[in-house]
């Protein structure tokens, strides 16, 4: 049976880089390193299902307020590892962050899927999710580019 871990600390969280670089494969341990330690004073948190000793998936969040949406609880990052997938991994992680945002009186749940990525949006409208608008971005700098398939290139 699956166990579902909330993960708080960069030490949990770096322990999670295998999974991690199935978005992202040029992550090092010192890239994502550098990032959480962006991320996690901004209430970053990562959910993980593990089973005998194996991390089938990781969705990590963020409980945060926006003048627009009032407090809300926005899932970033999730993957469900390929030898897991169709198995019903992220509706479990998806069902749990659910019932957190209700125990945490969010008013909502966001997050942002590429417009590339069919499966994911068909996936999240399958569990109540509607697209409400555009996430526009404007790149800075060229190593934070992504391809169409929404991988960063480093």
């Amino acid at each position: 049976m699956p166990q579902l871990l909330e993960l708080g600390t960069k030490a949990e969280m770096l322990e999670q880089l295998s999974i991690i670089q199935q978005l992202y494969p040029d992550y090092t341990l010192e890239i994502y390193g550098n990032l959480l330690d962006k991320m996690i004073p901004h209430n970053y948190k990562q959910l993980i299902v593990v089973e005998n000793g194996i991390t089938m998936g990781l969705a990590g969040f963020w409980i945060a307020t926006k003048l627009w949406s009032g407090k809300y609880l926005e899932m970033d990052n999730v993957v469900v590892h390929e030898d897991f997938r169709s198995k019903g991994i992220g509706s479990i992680m998806t069902e749990y962050l659910n019932q957190k945002a209700i125990a945490e009186d969010c008013n909502m749940m966001a997050l942002d899927a590429y417009t590339t990525n069919f499966g994911a949006q068909k996936f999240y409208m399958n569990h109540g999710f509607v697209p409400k608008g555009f996430h526009f971005i404007k790149f800075l700098k060229t190593q934070l580019k992504t391809d169409t398939n929404g991988k960063r290139d480093l």
